[in-house]
């Protein structure tokens, strides 16, 4: 059997406490198994005390993406819930998709689990320009 590891995320500490609280507020809620599913992220992540490297993902990232297998890109910016507007490909935070790359940083492949088994997705790039720096 082949395991791939799967690269450790980091997070900034604001970034940290903000989705920590996002996953109180949603535990009870449609989005308990995604915000449940980032906990166990934020369990095993790196909270940076200082500045994060620029190409981590985190809340407001722009982020391109590649479907290793089907070699397809997408561009989408990870937001807070309110913010989350499909037409702009703005995706909640607690999308299973912004779960599954948040706090990844580029070249990084993460497994994204669908209903209809795991995609491998390559961060190919982040911009963090939109980026509240704390």
């Amino acid at each position: 059997m082949n395991t791939i590891m799967k690269p450790i995320p980091t997070f900034s500490s604001s970034d940290y406490k903000l989705l920590r609280e996002l996953i109180l507020q949603n535990k009870n809620n449609t989005n308990a198994k995604e915000a449940g599913q980032l906990s166990q992220e934020l369990d095993r992540a790196v909270v940076s005390k200082g500045d994060l490297d620029e190409s981590v993902i985190r809340i407001n990232s722009t982020v391109t993406i590649e479907d290793v297998k089907a070699k397809k890109q997408m561009k989408i910016q990870i937001v807070l819930p309110s913010a989350a507007d499909l037409k702009q490909s703005k995706i909640s935070i607690l999308a299973p998709l912004s779960v599954a790359i948040i706090g990844f940083k580029e070249n990084d492949e993460v497994d994204w689990e669908l209903p209809a088994g795991i995609k491998t997705l390559k961060v190919v790039s982040v911009d963090n320009s939109n980026v509240l720096h704390s």
